[in-house]
């Protein structure tokens, strides 16, 4: 079969890295890829995708009209079976570049995009938001055949939001590739603190996220700031490429003072390498869909604070593989870190828990499995339909 992902492009988030390591096995099931971008990006897994030589195609415009008449020329030539769309502005284009075609739509759900508290950022405009959320409900319910959620979180939110049945939504989990992470060791850990300038003895709290309001840094930098009088060896690093709130991050660290405890390191490939450096992992965000960053993490064993939100409580099992804090809470953040700081026989059995929970659910291969049962029943349902 021939499947078609539409994606906004292929930069350094979780379903870019999710659908940089689906394509190797895609190939293998018998699935022949096709991945179209509507951008870019410098920064993530487009040139390793493109040099392992699969078939990536840019589209050039930037008017929505411009991007749906370049993508309907593609679907013409490659007749694919299922077109599966990633991210807002590829949903919209995909949907409607697919009409009266015999393709089936599905559109990943990868993110809780309506939640409540994205109101609060000064960035968001309520108006903006309530416009693109109709347009995407009417879009989703009557030009796309089915939708795959990245958590049940996500899934529940999806059909409260936009209205769409639940029966036409399927959850699979991502999945993160063990064989790219490594196996955390003594010796990678002294060598990566090696790198980064830090001594043994000292204290790593790592949080990885792109630098946006979503991800709730600021409230990791005030945690930070109430644990950094009192240990002395105590560092944070947050690793993550520049986005809207890297200035309001700035001048927060300045205002409390944290000088060079706090290290923003921007867009990092060598994530691994961090994660085995570090004694906690802190994933503060204040709404998520999974949370690549957060399975990373489980999988290399670094003990995780992460908020107590349904999609993070949804991994994590309640709780069972990290300590879970309110959000927009520093005061328990930094109560959380310290737990683990000076407990570390439970941050190794929160570790644990996590790594198990990991091996269970959130293998590249069980993702991957999942993915291709689902696109290959979605092109058997067309067929048995025309």
């Amino acid at each position: 079969m021939r499947l078609l992902i539409l994606i906004d492009g292929l930069g350094a988030g979780g379903a870019e890295r999710s659908t940089a390591e689906m394509l190797p096995a895609l190939a293998d099931a018998g699935i022949t890829p096709v991945v179209v971008c509507l951008n870019h990006r410098p920064e993530g897994v487009e040139s390793s995708v493109i040099d392992a030589g699969f078939d990536v195609r840019f589209i050039d415009s930037t008017s929505f009209f411009g991007r749906v008449r370049s993508l309907r020329r593609i679907l013409g030539q490659v007749r694919p079976d299922v077109l599966h769309t990633v991210h807002f502005d590829s949903d919209l284009v995909g949907r409607v570049a697919a009409i009266a075609s015999k393709t089936v739509v599905m559109s990943s759900f990868v993110n809780t995009s309506y939640d409540k508290v994205r109101l609060r950022d000064p960035r968001v405009r309520g108006w903006k938001l309530a416009i693109a959320k109709v347009i995407d409900a009417w879009s989703a319910r009557f030009l796309s055949d089915h939708f795959h959620a990245v958590s049940g979180a996500v899934k529940n939110t999806a059909v409260d939001a936009l209205g769409v049945s639940a029966s036409r939504v399927t959850v699979v989990e991502r999945g993160r590739n063990e064989e790219r992470l490594g196996e955390p060791s003594d010796e990678r850990r002294r060598a990566a603190r090696l790198e980064l300038g830090i001594a043994e003895s000292d204290e790593v709290v790592l949080n990885v996220a792109r630098q946006e309001f979503q991800k709730g840094q600021q409230d990791l930098l005030e945690a930070a700031a109430a644990l950094i009088g009192k240990r002395p060896n105590l560092h944070v690093l947050i690793a993550g490429r520049t986005g809207n709130a890297t200035e309001d991050l700035q001048r927060t660290a300045e205002r409390l003072a944290v000088g060079n405890r706090v290290r923003f390191l921007g867009h990092c490939e060598n994530v691994p390498e961090l994660l085995a450096a570090a004694d906690v992992f802190v994933f503060p965000s204040l709404y998520e869909g999974l949370g690549g960053a957060l399975l990373e993490a489980m999988a290399m064993q670094v003990p995780i604070v992460a908020s107590d939100i349904p999609a993070l409580r949804e991994v994590l099992e309640d709780g069972r593989g990290g300590l879970l804090t309110p959000p927009e809470s520093p005061d328990d953040l930094s109560k959380a870190i310290e737990r683990l700081l000076d407990q570390p026989g439970v941050a190794r059995d929160y570790a644990d828990a996590a790594h198990d929970i990991f091996r269970t659910r959130f293998t590249l291969e069980r993702s991957l499995a999942s993915m291709v049962a689902l696109y290959r029943k979605l092109a058997a349902d067309q067929m048995s339909a025309s």
